[in-house]
């Protein structure tokens, strides 16, 4: 099998493409793709647990500290207390952090109404059909024990 008959190359190079081009447009902006999806998940009026944030965009707690350090050195956001548990922080926007979630969600936008003015609603149906198609082989994989002589075909030839 060659690398571009695998599902994963295609999923890969996708997404790198589409990570390129958020940073191309981040960067402009003086800001990354990953911050951008942070200020995505930062409720605007209430703010956010940050407990929460980690889970939302599949981020390890620890890279996200590091981020939220640097967001916050930025001026893109604040930290609070909870009023309602002391214990955890809720961070919230700035007016800059804010203008630049506005430039994440549009950028996003426009991205999507590009694909679809190139895809139809039935291509695209198929499209999420089969990743949850893929999700549902990536749960089974996950949860069955690990056996490499389970699989004839040669991948990736050496």
């Amino acid at each position: 099998m060659k690398r571009e008959e695998t599902v994963d190359h295609h999923i890969k190079s996708a997404w790198h493409a589409i990570s390129r081009m958020y940073n191309q447009k981040a960067a402009q902006e003086d800001f990354t793709t990953a911050m951008g999806f942070v200020l995505i998940n930062i409720n605007s009026k209430e703010g956010t647990a940050a407990t929460k944030i980690a889970p939302l965009i599949g981020l390890e707690a620890r890279s996200l500290t590091r981020m939220l350090k640097t967001m916050e050195e930025k001026g893109f956001i604040f930290k609070k207390a909870d009023p309602n548990d002391k214990r955890s922080v809720r961070i919230f926007l700035t007016p800059e952090g804010k203008r630049k979630k506005a430039i994440s969600v549009e950028t996003i936008k426009n991205f999507n109404l590009q694909v679809r003015e190139l895809a139809s609603e039935s291509e695209l149906e198929i499209f999420y059909s089969v990743f949850q198609k893929i999700n549902k082989v990536i749960e089974n994989i996950q949860s069955e024990p690990i056996n490499p002589n389970s699989y004839s075909d040669k991948v990736y030839e050496l």
